[in-house]
């Protein structure tokens, strides 16, 4: 699993970060989750070159400090990291969000069911379903942003 892309899981709530390292690994997802708890330390991860780069971001939308959109706006206005898939993992399903992250080119919506059984069951469908989709393999630059901001400053911009 070294050479395995990590799954990106940017979530503020412990529990559902815990089930979503347990269905991956009950269904022996050959991937890492990597948890960051708010957008913020997400975006450091991102931008720390040390870091691998994720096969996917599976991203909450209602969280403390950077919520979900302003992340996604971000990294979608990074040309190095906009191709990063990312599926929003959350209860929202109000159709402003919907609309306002597939106009900023979600891979996928899914709302989280308060249900534990039925949360299980979704995440186990998005596991599987990424697990058998083909992705191209785009290599992050050693150390360049299209973006002049590093994370810090994208963070302060985002305070201003």
């Amino acid at each position: 699993m070294q050479n395995a892309k990590p799954v990106l899981l940017v979530e503020d709530d412990i529990v559902n970060a815990m089930a979503v390292r347990r269905v991956f690994s009950d269904l022996r997802v050959p991937k890492p989750v990597v948890h960051s708890e708010n957008g913020e330390e997400a975006l450091k991860y991102l931008r720390d070159g040390s870091n691998g780069r994720p096969e996917l971001i599976l991203l909450d939308l209602n969280m403390p400090g950077m919520n979900g959109i302003e992340f996604l706006r971000i990294i979608k206005g990074d040309s190095v990291l906009r191709s990063i898939p990312v599926v929003m993992l959350t209860t929202s399903d109000d159709e402003r969000d919907i609309a306002e992250c597939f106009d900023l080119n979600v891979a996928g919506y899914v709302i989280k069911p308060l249900d534990g059984e039925l949360f299980v069951e979704t995440l186990e469908t998005v596991a599987r379903y990424w697990c058998r989709s083909e992705l191209p393999d785009i290599q992050a630059p050693e150390g360049r942003y299209d973006s002049s901001e590093n994370a810090e400053e994208a963070v302060i911009s985002f305070r201003k």
